[in-house]
Order: C-alpha cells, then sequence, then structure tokens
C-alpha cells in the first residue's frame, strides 16, 4: 500500500511539473506585467498597450505563419525581403499606373495582388526545391533571402517610395478602430491571422498533416500523407503572411522600401521559440506563440519604459530566448 501511494504522489508530481512546464510562459507573463505594473510608470494603461500591440503586430502575423513552417520542421528566412518587395510592388504600381490614366485604388489592388502571387510563386519555389533537392530549407531561403533584398531593391530604384499609397491602404498599417486611443488595425489583422491559423492547425487535415511531418517525416509518408505538398502548403502560408505584414508596414510608414523587414527573421523565430514550438520539429501550439508575441512586446517596452539601453535590451532578449530553447528541451526529456 506504502509503494502504491508513493508512486501515486510521484505521478501526481510528475503531472503538476509538465503542466507547469506545459504553461511557463503564461506564469511568466503574469509575473512580468504585475513587475512592470509596479515598477514601470505607464505602463499599466491603455494606450501603452495598444502600442505594444500595434508594434509587434507587423512580427506577430509572420510569426504566426512561421509557427506552422517550424512545427514541420521546416524553415524560412526569406520573410524579411518578401516585407519590402510587397511594399515597393504596391508603390511601384501606385506611382506608374496612375500617370497612365489607372485610377490609384485600381493601382493598389493589382499591385496587392500581385504581391500575394509572387508570394505564393516564392513559397512553391522553396518547398519544391526542398523535397525535389533534398538541399536543407536553412541554404534555399537564405539564397531566397539575398536575392529577394535585391529584387526589392530594384523594383524601388535603391530608394523609398513615399506618399503614393491611396488613404485606405495606409490605414491598413496606421489606423485605428474607435479614433486615436481605438484599437490599432494591425492588431485586429493578426488576431484574424491567429483565429485562421489557430483554425488550420487544430481543426484541418493540414494541420495534422503538418504535426506528422514535423514529429517523423517518413512515418508520415507511410502512413498515406503527402509530406511534399505539406511542405510546399506550409512555406507559402508563412510568405502570403509575410505579403500581409509587408501591407501592414508600408501602410504605417506611408512609404515602399527595400530596406523594410530586414533582419524581422530573428525576431520572428524568438517570439516561436519563446512561445513552446520545437526546433525539431511536431512540437508546438499557435497559442503559444501569441503569447510569445505579446511576451517579447512586453519585455520590449517595459525595457524602454525603465531607460534600458539598447545593447542591454539585445542580452535581455538573448538570454530569454537562451532559456526558452531550454525549457524546450527540458519538457521534452520529461514527457518522454
Amino acid at each position: 500500500m506504502e509503494n502504491t501511494a508513493a508512486r501515486g504522489v510521484a505521478i501526481n508530481r510528475k503531472r503538476v511539473g509538465i503542466f507547469l512546464l506545459d504553461h511557463v510562459m503564461e506564469v511568466f507573463l503574469v509575473i512580468l506585467i504585475v513587475g512592470l505594473t509596479f515598477g514601470a510608470h505607464g505602463f499599466m494603461t491603455w494606450d501603452n498597450w495598444m502600442n505594444i500591440l500595434r508594434s509587434n503586430s507587423l512580427r506577430g502575423v509572420i510569426a504566426l505563419g512561421m509557427t506552422m513552417v517550424i512545427i514541420g520542421w521546416q524553415i524560412d528566412l526569406s520573410i524579411g525581403s518578401t516585407v519590402a518587395l510587397a511594399g515597393v510592388i504596391v508603390a511601384r504600381f501606385c506611382r506608374d499606373l496612375t500617370p497612365l490614366g489607372v485610377d490609384l485604388n485600381v493601382a493598389c489592388v493589382l499591385g496587392m495582388a500581385l504581391s500575394f502571387v509572387v508570394a505564393i510563386l516564392i513559397g512553391w519555389m522553396h518547398g519544391t526545391l526542398i523535397t525535389k533537392t533534398g538541399i536543407p530549407p536553412f541554404i534555399i531561403t537564405l539564397a531566397s533571402k539575398f536575392g529577394l533584398y535585391g529584387l526589392a531593391g530594384i523594383v524601388s530604384g535603391g530608394y523609398p517610395i513615399a506618399n503614393q499609397f491611396p488613404d485606405w491602404f495606409n490605414q491598413i498599417g496606421g489606423g485605428r478602430i474607435g479614433g486615436q486611443s481605438g484599437v490599432p488595425i494591425p492588431a485586429i489583422i493578426m488576431i484574424v491571422a491567429f483565429l485562421i491559423v489557430l483554425f488550420i492547425m487544430n481543426y484541418t487535415t493540414t494541420g495534422r498533416a503538418v504535426y506528422a511531418v514535423g514529429g517523423n517525416p517518413e512515418s508520415a509518408r507511410l502512413s498515406g500523407i503527402d509530406v511534399g505538398k505539406t511542405i510546399i502548403i506550409i512555406l507559402v502560408a508563412v510568405q502570403i503572411l509575410s505579403v500581409v505584414s509587408g501591407f501592414m508596414t508600408s501602410g504605417q510608414v506611408m512609404a515602399g522600401s527595400y530596406t523594410f523587414g530586414n533582419g524581422w527573421e530573428l525576431d520572428v523565430i524568438a517570439a516561436v521559440i519563446i512561445g513552446g514550438t520545437s526546433f525539431n520539429g511536431g512540437i508546438g501550439t499557435v497559442w503559444g506563440t501569441l503569447l510569445g508575441i505579446i511576451f517579447m512586446g512586453v519585455i520590449s517596452n517595459g525595457m524602454t519604459l525603465l531607460n534600458f539601453d539598447i545593447y542591454t535590451q539585445y542580452i535581455v532578449r538573448a538570454v530569454i530566448m537562451a532559456l526558452a530553447v531550454m525549457i524546450s528541451s527540458y519538457r521534452a526529456k520529461v514527457k518522454a
């Protein structure tokens, strides 16, 4: 009886430990918010939280797509260049077609449509090369990053293309619902993207296929899943969301530039990993990524309010990401 009771206590402790590991982000986030509420003047205000959401929505939208990619045991380092390319394509269309008699709104929509077509082609190319050649996605998408960066520079002529968009396009990135203190439109777009990706990953055969492919590609193939098609789908998805982020970024700044999105890859991946998604594939949640986005935003905002210099902020973010990877690895061992 004593041995049975002892085993029961040990099992319960393990369950509690796993529960805490699974919800460590929520615990840290609550502690962080409470600490900053009392330690940073102006943190717990409506306007400050709306600014946190607005400033992190641009990368957050992409992070939701990157969650699918990393769960599927892939990576895409070209997303920042896609952000820039989408913005300059729309800006170029607006600038060059209107003198030819094309309505500004029509020119903008045509530029947006072409950006989505380009995104689909890029994602399809990445997925096809990965599945057909066996070249690691890191190499393929890194090469694509530089190629798209150069293409964005060519399209823009090496200079920002400013003040060419219609007002409604600018509202995509800089508008608010409810006036100056209202909810930022980029935050609304991020929440809509979150709900769509959440539905796909949790309630569709495509989502289940992504988890299966990321967990064990060979087992997924033997069970009848089209591994190549699944990889293409997630790489196309992250490119489409990168284009959406490109629209929001250009709309917010009211310009298109080949420099937009430069270096965003690491911020996006950091949010996904901090949210609990494993680099080894097959493990992760969209909800975790949303928490990771908010966590990174709160950390950055809090350090700014506390007057941390930018170099210290980089160090803190690096430590947080390292801890997230360690916790993720430990969680996998405990559950094994």
